[in-house]
């Protein structure tokens, strides 16, 4: 199996038969499961927020922040889902984690379940890209299931998908939980995925256990969380200031509580519609840090003009009445439609 020339196919969009990404799945597994939960990285390092499928705007990341090997990356999860392209994206990842596993760090993200993804298109498209198959798909979540749950750069930026549990006081605790499974509905692993910080959490003085400054999030699962969490977190941690992804952001990233949480969203005008811009935050040090703004790829402004249907396709199928850019009837149509060169 050459990672070169898998590489090669992946950057021109196609690709790779069933045979390849079961064997690179299991690979990657074989060095994922030799990770602690918990994996410490150093500075220069980019942190790159929720991809969601839209796989030409991961080329445009590595366009603008420079390309693997030369630029360290860390992703905080939500690779597939929503957007077209969820099989080339994670694929791609794949691959560069294999090929250059010092250079690039993958965090899990909610979306990276087979509970989700059964809902949101990943598994749709696996079918519609493989021959109406659950193969491939049951591959893709076998391995996500061995993803790591957090990140620390220079030992003092705790980063994570969603966010802090009442359940987790010090990152020793995460560093114990049995991570190699399917995302549980509740529970502390799941918070790390799910929850939010939120500017207008009401923290009580007469409130003294953890878990009082915690809301039930609005999302059904997680929690949203006010700053006295994350000052004691950080405190308690030796901690500086949290970096997360998991929420869509306008100008393409948020910053709370005086800076002590980031919130990083890198996926462009979000389900090819929301008409919001995206960064990815390079870091240099604690206090040197850069926001790259950046609008989406130029193919996905050609979406409209696709060959697949007789013009401007997205908007239709987002009005009502019309067939969801999302549902089975599109990812089947457009499957039908697209030409997929294998290699082995």
């Amino acid at each position: 199996m050459e990672l070169d020339k898998c590489l090669e196919k992946l950057y021109a969009g196609q690709l790779l038969p069933e045979p390849t990404l079961r064997a690179l799945c299991f690979k990657l597994k074989e060095k994922l499961v030799k990770e602690s939960n918990v994996v410490h990285v150093s500075t220069p390092i980019t942190v790159v927020g929720d991809i969601h499928g839209q796989f030409h705007d991961l080329l445009e990341i590595f366009h603008i922040g420079g390309p693997v090997p030369d630029t360290n990356y860390l992703f905080l999860g939500d690779y597939v889902d929503r957007g077209l392209y969820s099989v080339e994206t994670i694929t791609l990842l794949i691959v560069l984690k294999l090929r250059y596993p010092n250079r690039i760090h993958l965090i899990r993200g909610n979306h990276e379940s087979r509970q989700i993804t059964q809902s949101y298109g990943f598994y749709t498209e696996c079918l519609n890209k493989y021959g109406g198959s659950s193969r491939v798909w049951q591959y893709f979540t076998d391995l996500f299931d061995y993803l790591v749950l957090c990140c620390i750069i220079d030992n003092e930026i705790f980063c994570v998908h969603g966010g802090l549990s009442p359940n987790v006081q010090t990152i020793d605790q995460i560093r114990i939980i049995d991570r190699i499974r399917e995302i549980p509905h509740d529970g502390a692993m799941a918070d790390l995925v799910w929850s939010d910080p939120e500017d207008d959490v009401t923290n009580r003085e007469d409130v003294t256990s953890v878990s009082s400054h915690f809301q039930v999030s609005p999302r059904g699962a997680g929690y949203t969380f006010g700053r006295n969490v994350v000052d004691k977190f950080l405190q308690l941690n030796g901690m500086s200031k949290i970096y997360r992804a998991h929420q869509l952001c306008n100008e393409g990233f948020q910053i709370y509580f005086d800076g002590l949480v980031t919130t990083v969203w890198s996926a462009p005008n979000y389900c090819y519609r929301c008409g919001n811009k995206a960064s990815i935050l390079e870091v240099y040090s604690k206090d040197e840090f850069y926001f790259n703004v950046f609008e989406e790829a130029p193919e996905n402004k050609l979406l409209n003009n696709s060959a697949m249907s007789n013009g401007n396709f997205i908007n239709n199928f987002f009005n009502d009445g019309m067939v969801d850019v999302f549902s089975d009837e599109y990812q089947a149509a457009s499957a039908t439609s697209r030409h997929v060169d294998y290699f082995l």
